[in-house]
């Protein structure tokens, strides 16, 4: 009975998508690649992704549904890095900034965009996802007009326009060197109290403790009267209206804070890959985070902490491990083939699971 009401709880889906995870584990050291170093690839990513996918709560909470026009928090988040890089702040200080930059943009984009959804109730997702491509496009004009003029972020040939990758090595990274006197570089945020466990696993526990705090803190938050508000508007808008709950105004809100979130989740993401991406790369985040999410178990208005943990871990999870499993038996290069068909399966999966709580 126990055993029913667990798989009850948790879902088929997600029990066999982490069973495959497991056998590829399992797997692995078959096919020549290092446990540890998979594990460190698949923690690592989990800590890159985990804000981003954070970023959807709010909005699916509030009955906005899916977020498929986060690249406009992304953009947010990506303006606010070229900025703090312009002014030349470095380190913590610099990744600080960043996100207050980013944050200021972002909740002005995200009252603008917001504004849009209220005006199309019932088709956010449909047109959030070409207010994201539409804005994207508009942005890939703006990074070629735009004033800024430090060396690391314009093209070289031209003196002006922005690269299509900055790399943030100087700015928002710092060198780790090991034991055998190797080294590399490391962003200061995923480097912060980060400790070995062998040689080819190292946990980056800075980003972790990012993450547990701006978790606490959407806990919190919907704990709160106000936060209360934007769930009674998703659950039951009928409800919340003859309570007296100004609707249009808690979905704002919602809109705006899951830009915000998108903002610094971009942020911790480029401070880890080591450049920020620009021109149509902000469109490779959505379906991702949208895929992650349900994979986690959230619906289109339901959404938890626990959802994002169990998603972003068996998405980024499922990612990493197949292509280089794959790579290692065959000891042929397909993982971009293998990554392609991978992402959009799994994508495809669980879209057509949005519906299932």
């Amino acid at each position: 009975m126990q055993t029913k009401s667990f798989i009850q709880r948790v879902g088929w889906p997600r029990i066999i998508i982490a069973l495959f995870l497991f056998i590829l584990f399992l797997a692995a050291p078959v096919a020549g690649i290092r446990l540890d170093q998979s594990f460190e690839n698949v923690i690592s990513r989990f800590g890159m992704f985990s804000i981003l996918v954070l970023s959807m709560i709010p909005m699916i909470q509030s009955g906005c549904g899916l977020n498929f026009g986060l690249p406009i928090g992304v953009i947010g988040g990506i303006l606010g890095g070229i900025t703090s890089i312009e002014f030349g702040f470095t380190g913590l200080f610099g990744i600080i900034m960043a996100v207050v930059f980013g944050v200021l943009v972002s909740l002005i984009l995200g009252a603008l965009y917001g504004f849009l959804l209220n005006r199309i109730k019932g088709d956010e997702m449909l047109i959030a996802t070409y207010v994201g491509y539409s804005f994207a496009a508009f942005m890939s004009i703006m990074w070629v007009v735009l004033p800024y003029k430090n060396p690391v972020s314009v093209m070289s040939y031209g003196g002006s326009g922005l690269r299509q990758q900055i790399p943030v090595s100087d700015f928002w990274m710092t060198k780790e060197v090991f034991a055998d006197g190797t080294s590399r570089t490391v962003g200061v945020i995923s480097n912060f109290l980060s400790f070995n466990i062998t040689s080819g696993l190292r946990v980056p526990t800075g980003m972790f403790l990012f993450f547990a705090i701006g978790a606490f803190v959407i806990w919190a938050f919907f704990k709160t009267k106000l936060g209360t508000c934007i769930t009674a508007v998703g659950s039951n808008p009928d409800y919340a209206r003859a309570a007296g709950i100004n609707i249009d105004r808690m979905r704002l809100i919602s809109v705006m804070l899951s830009t915000a979130i998108a903002a610094i989740g971009i942020i911790v993401y480029q401070q880890s890959y080591g450049y920020i991406q620009l021109y149509t790369a902000p469109l490779t985040f959505t379906f991702q985070s949208v895929a992650a999410i349900l994979i986690g178990g959230a619906s289109l208005n339901k959404a938890s902490i626990l959802n994002v943990i169990i998603g972003t871990l068996l998405f980024q999870g499922i990612l990493t491990m197949t292509p280089i499993v794959i790579n290692g038996a065959l000891n042929i290069d397909v993982s971009e083939v293998i990554r392609i068909i991978v992402t959009n399966g799994m994508i495809i999966y669980a879209l057509t699971r949005r519906n299932k709580a």
